[in-house]
């Protein structure tokens, strides 16, 4: 489906006014202005979107509604009768749970510390929002660049929240993560003579973006799913973990996974537990898209809380400010923050540029929800909603023609496919749910509240605050990923397997749901979007 006639005709004050626009600097916002326009237009500060959550560690905490659905409710093993006394399905010393660039990347340190690995993951191996991240990985390896620029930059963005531990974790580690993927077979953009090539990201002090064209997240993907296999690590595909094991001195010891082709129940044991289940963009917060992969429904937050792990800002979720709105099957799909960082600029219905291109992910969205919502000053669509411009075409006259084809290769591909060709014609975009900031608290090394369980990943919370920058997502799967695979793996050294595996701790959950009376008759985790169920 191409733009329709209408659309083509708004399209022409694009047009008229990209010659004006060519080379000119709109300003940035002031601190007190995005501050306004978070408060009033953010889905993260609209009250009737959350409420308290009614039992856990966390009682009392504020959560999105359709969270707190997920959170208070019954196990999927609430009425099974499982053998926990039998041989286990699995046996072994680092249990992973989830397949995407966070689990691989602990299998690998652990794989190399001596453990015996499982990856378990729900779908397939690599069916993460790793695959599907674009735009780059941010590292402070260049002259003009340090870890502590990086790291100002990283707490700036998570509007000083962050966990300083964790956040000087990630950007002390991140040069070793770029020359450990490369090391690997990951294809880094570079120049002629070899040297990276890198970029700006929103909230950005210095070009550090890491890229491989805007297919990053899948080259890295690549690269670990192959190393994964050739180290002869095990894997097993469409096992959902349904709940975290304990033993009888509540620390992690496995998991009970669900096969989604036979429908079985099964028993993995562990001597230590890492989850790495990615997100929850698929609950659909307050009814918004999102660009996240159909596996992504906050399984390992449920199950980890469940088990006695603590959260840490939760209620905090990222709207990235450029997803596809138009057309339609494109809803929600992620316009890479690459477009941006080269230049591309939104625009509304008068083809006039609001908001500095390179804000922060949540002042960004805000900025354009307002124009959209207040100013009225969106494109209406043929679906009945509305959106704005990202005038694309712009980059051809910036940096020559041919560079959408070089450094955009998949955001061409995926509009052409509908008939829209982004080099000369803008497109349309709107916020759509991208990134879980906050999640299961972690210390440095990916451990969390509960003995012997570890979380890294989209899943963990601490590191970026109530925010996250454009390539710092690729980067914590890695460092806390192999942090966590490496401490688990010394860990299980020098202890036995457990020897008694128990539920209690959910039977626990359950007898303080009925107390609240908060589940009513949802069960979790819910594993698939309603949507994708038969």
């Amino acid at each position: 489906m191409t733009y329709t006639p209408q659309l083509r005709e708004l399209m022409k004050k694009v047009e008229e006014t990209r010659p004006s626009r060519v080379g000119v600097h709109f300003p940035r916002m002031s601190q007190e202005e995005r501050q306004d326009v978070l408060q009033k237009f953010h889905p993260d500060y609209i009250e009737d979107g959350f409420r308290e959550l009614k039992v856990g560690v966390n009682k009392g905490s504020r959560l999105p509604n359709e969270m707190a659905d997920v959170f208070e409710s019954y196990s999927p093993l609430r009425d099974v009768e499982l053998d926990l006394t039998a041989d286990p399905d699995y046996d072994v010393d680092v249990l992973i749970i989830g397949g995407g660039g966070a689990g691989a990347s602990a299998a690998l340190d652990a794989h190399a510390a001596g453990a015996k690995v499982m990856i378990a993951t729900k779908l397939r191996f690599g069916d993460a929002n790793t695959m599907m991240a674009q735009g780059g990985i941010q590292a402070a390896d260049k002259e003009n660049d340090s870890p502590a620029i990086h790291y100002l930059d990283v707490m700036g963005g998570g509007r000083l929240e962050n966990v300083p531990e964790l956040a000087r974790a990630l950007v002390m580690d991140a040069p070793l993560v770029i020359k450990w993927l490369e090391d690997m077979g990951t294809m880094f953009d570079k120049k002629e003579d070899g040297t990276m090539i890198t970029n700006h990201g929103g909230g950005t002090s210095r070009k550090r973006m890491h890229a491989a064209r805007d297919y990053t997240g899948a080259e890295i993907m690549r690269t670990l799913r192959d190393e994964v296999y050739n180290q002869g690590i095990n894997v097993v595909e469409f096992a959902a973990a349904v709940e975290v094991l304990l033993d009888e001195n509540g620390r992690a010891a496995g998991a009970v996974l669900y096969n989604l082709e036979t429908e079985e129940y099964l028993i993995a044991r562990a001597k230590t537990v890492i989850i790495a289940t990615g997100g929850s963009g698929r609950l659909h917060y307050r009814g918004f898209p999102t660009s996240n992969h159909y596996g992504a429904t906050a399984d390992g937050l449920i199950m980890g809380y469940r088990a006695g792990a603590k959260t840490i800002y939760a209620d905090s979720i990222q709207y990235h400010p450029t997803g596809g709105a138009y057309p339609p099957q494109l809803l929600g799909l992620l316009v890479t923050e690459k477009t941006r960082g080269l230049g591309a600029t939104p625009l509304n219905i008068k083809g006039e540029q609001f908001v500095y291109h390179l804000e922060t992910r949540d002042v960004e969205s805000s900025a354009i929800i307002r124009e959209c919502e207040e100013r009225g000053m969106g494109v209406p669509l043929p679906t009945g909603i509305t959106a704005v411009w990202l005038d694309s075409p712009i980059l051809e006259l910036t940096h020559g023609e041919g560079t959408i084809e070089r450094q955009l290769p998949a955001m061409l591909r995926q509009f052409q496919r509908f008939g829209v060709d982004i080099r000369k014609e803008p497109m349309l975009i709107y916020p759509t749910l991208h990134y879980q900031n906050g999640g299961l608290l972690i210390d440095g090394n990916g451990h969390s509240a509960v003995e012997n369980l570890y979380v890294a990943g989209e899943a963990a919370g601490g590191i970026h605050g109530t925010n996250r920058l454009m390539g710092n997502s690729l980067l914590d799967i890695i460092v806390f990923g192999r942090r966590a695979g490496r401490d688990a793996a010394a860990k299980s050294k020098d202890m036995p397997g457990p020897e008694k595996l128990t539920l209690e701790h959910v039977k626990a959950y359950h007898r303080e749901l009925e107390e609240a009376g908060a589940a009513g008759s949802r069960v979790g985790p819910i594993l698939l979007p309603h949507y994708t169920h038969r």
